[in-house]
């Protein structure tokens, strides 16, 4: 990790190809900051995959709103809301980190957080469940979701 000053908006994320933790400014999200020690960007302009183990910090650190999507990839709604999260991603790069966890690879983390259902959309700001939903949501309601909670 590096000795980077952040603006307090930062999110802490594992790196995808060679799983070291990194601390990314969320100020500087749209430069596709890079992981610290291999190199590869991190493309936060998309869901990020995060596992169930780096759940809890990922939340517990983040400068920024973190919405977290439990899915998994034989669902239907599922694959109807993968499009509008892309999208929100996109659009909200830097204010929000857009989340999936994958509930048939993270059980013990979907029983933890009581899923009964999938998609489960949680919006999580200073380490705190703040809202949750669960079902295809279109884009607007998860904007009021933001919104209200803002």
């Amino acid at each position: 990790m590096s000795t980077t000053k952040y603006s307090g908006r930062a999110v802490t994320l594992r790196c995808t190809f060679c799983l070291k933790l990194n601390r990314l400014d969320m100020d500087r999200a749209r430069d596709r900051p890079h992981c610290g020690d291999c190199g590869r960007p991190f493309l936060l302009d998309r869901p990020t995959r995060i596992s169930g183990d780096d759940l809890q910090r990922v939340v517990r650190d983040a400068g920024v709103p973190v919405l977290v999507d439990f899915y998994a990839d034989w669902c239907g709604p599922c694959k109807i809301m993968a499009p509008v999260l892309d999208e929100l991603a996109a659009d909200r790069v830097g204010e929000l980190l857009v989340a999936k966890i994958d509930t048939d690879a993270n059980p013990q983390i979907s029983a933890s957080f009581d899923i009964r259902g999938i998609p489960t959309i949680i919006l999580f700001r200073g380490g705190a469940e703040a809202d949750r939903r669960t079902g295809a949501l279109p884009r607007a309601a998860l904007e009021e979701m933001l919104e209200a909670q803002g």
